[in-house]
Order: structure tokens, then C-alpha cells, then sequence
């Protein structure tokens, strides 16, 4: 291990004795992380495991299988005047899965939406695939193959989070009769379309690029031939785990269900995958695809505090297309679906409802003012406001 890289191993529980310092100075900032988590008195879910109505395979055009589950609509089906809703799919991010999406698909079923969520090649459980498929423009690929293979024809709304809004412009690109002829809706969530550099501070327990640069090659390379060492690592301390995870992911307080569920998926990650994908975020540019969507409903959805694509990413989007409604979420982080559930199906729903007003009233949605707002999640912060008097009362009384 080079000398002056910290070392992610040495934050916690140290692979040798230049570990230790660091894992001093770590458990402070664990404890009081965790400590401010249980002081917000924040519900947990009852469950966060969702079982598809249907799963299947969809194979890529380079023959990587690509995993996809699709659940029915339980509301009613079809918009006022009569249209079927479209189908909605949701393309996850960088080192997540499709079970991010989990409250999401609860909220559109119950409104009548058919819902698609599908695995990244690399992540959950789709295939790896060669090095060389590992960029944006075969994840473009991937998306259309998905949308052949679910949804060949009718109404679409399409919705990405981070790698996942990236891929869907990917498609664009590549495709962009989809987008003008077929998708009424498109929901950019924590995303970027390239053009300024990602990650400019650090995301590193989610974002492979920071989490490269901090372990270096040796300690990577060593990881990647012998990922048991950072399973039985994280094993032994699940608070480091959530630490590395909950720092990098939330702005705010979240239960500890959606702390175990990120890390899940993230640290479930192949460490190959992850350092694969990582030069396509230096090459991605698609600012040149966003017209293609100025005829449908969009909504940029982004958060004050995100360190991986910060707000100034979601304002090129918000730039480029006419008519789009920017809802920048205060103490928001970059996983921001998981992070504040509600506000985002909220949004969610009303861009549905806006698309199926737009096709009912020959609307052109570029022809709308471009409409921002800032959103403060009240409730969440006088449950960590209360929480923290209540700390601080009963550290009085002792």
C-alpha cells in the first residue's frame, strides 16, 4: 500500500498497524453518525423486499443476460380521458440494483402504472459480460433491448437514477424515436448529462472512481483477487459498513432498514465492475441528446447535498429542456429515492398526471415556463430536531 492513501480498510477495523490510528479517529464520526441516525426516531419499513408479479431474462445485443422485473397495475388503468397509462421503466445507478426502486414500484402500481425496473450488466442479477461493454452507449443499448423486449409498443415513461438517467440519454442518442414518438414522460433523478466532471469531492464508498483513487491500484488489485477479505471486513463490523455507506449516500437521517439495504447493494458490487466502469464517467457527454426530449414531460429531480452529481449537473438538464420542472430537495444526498421516498413519488406522480393532461389537451410542454422548486422536508427535520432535544435532555438529567 502506498504511503499518504488513506486506506478504506483502515477506517474501521485495520489490516495492520498503520490502520490503527485511523481507526480511532473512524469511530468517533461512526458513533455519532449512527447516534444522530436513532435520535431521528425515524419509522422503519416493515419490509423493503417487493416480489415482482413477473421476472424475466432479456438478452443484450452482445449477449449479456439482463435481468427485469415488472409488476402489474392494482389502480385504475387508464388516464381520464380514456388513454392507457404508459409503462413505466426505471434504470438504476452506479453500483445499486433494481431494489432501489422498491417504494417507487409500490407507489405507481397503486396508481395503475405497469411498472419495469431492470439490473445493470454488472450489478444484481444480471450478467458481467466483457470489460469492453462496460460504458454508457452499451447501456443505452441495454435499455433499448429492455423496452423491445417489455414494452414494444404503447405510451412510455422512462426514469433514471445517476448512471441510470445517463443511460436512458445514451438511448436517445441512439435511438430517438423512442423518445419522440413513444415516451410522454422522463424523469431525471440525480443525474447528469455530462459535459462538467463527475465526483468533483468524493463519493467513496458509492462512487468507484473515489473509492479507486483512495484505495490505489495495490490495495485494489488485492481486493479484486481476494474479495473475501472486504466481506469478512464489513462482517465483523456492520457499523463500519453502514458508516462507508450511509455517509456517501444520505444528507439526512434514514432508518437503519435503508442504511442495510444500500450497503447491500453497493458493497454487493463486483470490485472488477465497479473499476471497469469507471473511465466511461471521464468520456460520458450527452447535453447533445436532451432535445430529444423537449416534447415530453420531464422532471429533474436532484438534492442540495449530493457530492457525486451536485446540483450545477441537473441545471445543464434543466437548461437544455424547454418547458422541465427542477425540485431541488434540501438535506438530500445522492441516493435520494431511498432518502426521501415520498417527495420523489410525489413528483413522480404529478409528472404522470401532467403527461396524461399534455396528451388529452394537445399540450406542448415546451411551450410551459420552466418551473423550479426547493423543497425542505419539514417533517423529517423536526423528527431529528425533537430527537436531538430529547438527546440532549437526557444527557442533562445524567
Amino acid at each position: 500500500m502506498s504511503r499518504g492513501r488513506p486506506s478504506l480498510l483502515g477506517m474501521g477495523v485495520s489490516l495492520g498497524a498503520a490502520g490503527a490510528a485511523g481507526a480511532l479517529g473512524a469511530a468517533g464520526l461512526i458513533a455519532d453518525r449512527i447516534r444522530r441516525r436513532e435520535d431521528a426516531q425515524l419509522p422503519e419499513y416493515s419490509s423493503l423486499i417487493e416480489p415482482h408479479d413477473q421476472e424475466l431474462a432479456v438478452v443484450a445485443d452482445d449477449g449479456v443476460t439482463l435481468f427485469v422485473g415488472i409488476d402489474e397495475p392494482t389502480g385504475d388503468t387508464r388516464t381520464e380521458d380514456g388513454r392507457p397509462k404508459p409503462t413505466v421503466i426505471l434504470s438504476h445507478g452506479y453500483c445499486l440494483t433494481s431494489e432501489c426502486w422498491v417504494l417507487q414500484r409500490r407507489a405507481l402500481k397503486r396508481a395503475g402504472y405497469r411498472v419495469v425496473v431492470w439490473d445493470q450488466r454488472g450489478h444484481g442479477r444480471s450478467g458481467k459480460g466483457a470489460t469492453a461493454g462496460y460504458h454508457i452507449d452499451q447501456l443505452g443499448e441495454d435499455l433499448y433491448a429492455v423496452i423491445q423486449a417489455v414494452a414494444p409498443t404503447g405510451d412510455l415513461a422512462l426514469g433514471g437514477h445517476s448512471m441510470g438517467g445517463m443511460t436512458i440519454m445514451a438511448m436517445a442518442a441512439e435511438y430517438p424515436e423512442i423518445i419522440k414518438d413513444r415516451t410522454v414522460a422522463f424523469a431525471c433523478i440525480a443525474t447528469s448529462p455530462g459535459s462538467i466532471p463527475l465526483a468533483s469531492s468524493s463519493f467513496v464508498a458509492a462512487s468507484g472512481k473515489q473509492l479507486l483513487e483512495r484505495l490505489g491500484p495495490g490495495v485494489f488489485s488485492q481486493l479484486q483477487r481476494r474479495p473475501e477479505l472486504l466481506t469478512n471486513l464489513l462482517k465483523a463490523n456492520r457499523d463500519l459498513e453502514e458508516f462507508l455507506v450511509e455517509r456517501y449516500s444520505f444528507a439526512s437521517p434514514v432508518p437503519r432498514s435503508v442504511v442495510r439495504l444500500t450497503a447491500k447493494m453497493i458493497l454487493g458490487t463486483d470490485l472488477g465492475v465497479m473499476s471497469d466502469f469507471v473511465p466511461t464517467f471521464d468520456a460520458y457527454d450527452k447535453t447533445a441528446a436532451l432535445p430529444y426530449f423537449a416534447h415530453c414531460e420531464t422532471l429533474v429531480f436532484n438534492g442540495t447535498q449530493d457530492v457525486l452529481t451536485p446540483p450545477e449537473h441537473s441545471e445543464i438538464i434543466v437548461r437544455a429542456i424547454a418547458g422541465c420542472e427542477h425540485v431541488l430537495i434540501r438535506d438530500a444526498g445522492h441516493v435520494i429515492m431511498l432518502e426521501h421516498p415520498d417527495l420523489l413519488n410525489e413528483q413522480l406522480l404529478a409528472l404522470l398526471e401532467r403527461a396524461a393532461k399534455a396528451r388529452a389537451e394537445h399540450l406542448d410542454p415546451a411551450e410551459k415556463p420552466r418551473v423550479t422548486l426547493v423543497v425542505t422536508p419539514v417533517t423529517k427535520r423536526r423528527r431529528v430536531r425533537e430527537g436531538l432535544t430529547e438527546r440532549r435532555k437526557r444527557e442533562h438529567a445524567s
